[in-house]
């Protein structure tokens, strides 16, 4: 993550992980049951196109379900392919998830 967005903290919402950064948003929409965290769909506002926000807001949605120690579920295709190219994170990922192998 870029060093602009380590002391940004991480605001859980009631659909939603997001960050703000320079008044504008970057979020993931989730669902939470007892055991796990399903992310869903991650956007960053056009305005921070370009800046790392996405991959900020997913760095610390993942720490955040890591330090909760419930499972995830990435439906989210960009969470997926940050999954993909981090493999360290499969640690979190539930195993019954559908994806868990084409990680």
């Amino acid at each position: 993550m870029k060093p602009e967005f380590e002391n940004i903290p991480l605001v859980k919402a009631d659909t939603r992980f997001e960050i703000e950064f320079n008044g504008h948003y970057a979020f993931i929409d989730y669902r939470e049951t007892t055991h796990q965290i399903a992310l869903i769909h991650t956007e960053a506002e056009p305005e921070l196109a370009g800046t790392g926000a996405a991959v900020a807001v997913v760095e610390k949605t993942l720490n955040f379900i890591e330090e909760s120690g419930k499972k995830l579920l990435p439906f989210c295709p960009y969470v997926f392919a940050y999954i993909k190219k981090h493999p360290e994170w499969k640690r979190i990922v539930d195993e019954k998830f559908e994806g868990y192998h084409q990680l």
